[in-house]
């Protein structure tokens, strides 16, 4: 009976190694499109400015993708941290193929980033209690970060501020 159950497991092993040793492997990822930006930057006015009198509290996620941008948007603070300003326009990405919910967000033009998923939907939730649903809007955004530390650089954030309950 044991040899038997050892068998079964040899077969059942052997045809899933055969199964995913066949399977064509995926094309590399190849990077973000031309421009650097998932979404275009909207035309036209924001409809609305919001403002949590300075506190930057809101982190804008996914900006790995866009790191050469927030760099540039630093500016040059030598080996210090920065804390570069900008204007930021947020944009309900209703287009986004990762996300039914997502929120993008552009300093002083740039793509940087989205909300993350839980942020963007009481995002969105606040937009139609001010029915602005879809509206593109602006706050204030801080570029964070990037200090050197042992000879290396540290990575950047970017910081809005906007709060979710307003």
């Amino acid at each position: 009976m044991q040899l038997v159950l050892i068998a079964i497991i040899i077969v059942a092993l052997l045809a899933l190694y055969f199964l995913l040793k066949g399977r064509p492997k995926p094309a590399p990822w190849q990077g973000h499109p031309a421009g650097g930006s998932y979404t275009p930057a909207p035309d036209g006015e924001p409809v609305r400015h919001w403002s949590d009198g300075g506190r930057f509290e809101l982190e804008v996620v996914g900006e790995s993708r866009y790191r050469d941008t927030i760099q540039a948007l630093a500016g040059d603070h030598g080996e210090g941290k920065a804390d570069a300003r900008h204007p930021a326009l947020l944009l309900p990405d209703d287009a986004n193929p990762y996300e039914d919910k997502a929120v993008a967000v552009f300093l002083s033009g740039r793509m940087v980033g989205y909300l993350a998923p839980k942020d963007a939907l009481a995002f969105r939730q606040m937009l139609a209690r001010h029915e602005i649903d879809g509206k593109p809007t602006s706050t204030d955004a801080a570029v964070r970060g990037g200090g050197t530390w042992e000879g290396k650089r540290l990575a950047y954030s970017v910081w809005l501020d906007v709060s979710l309950t307003g």
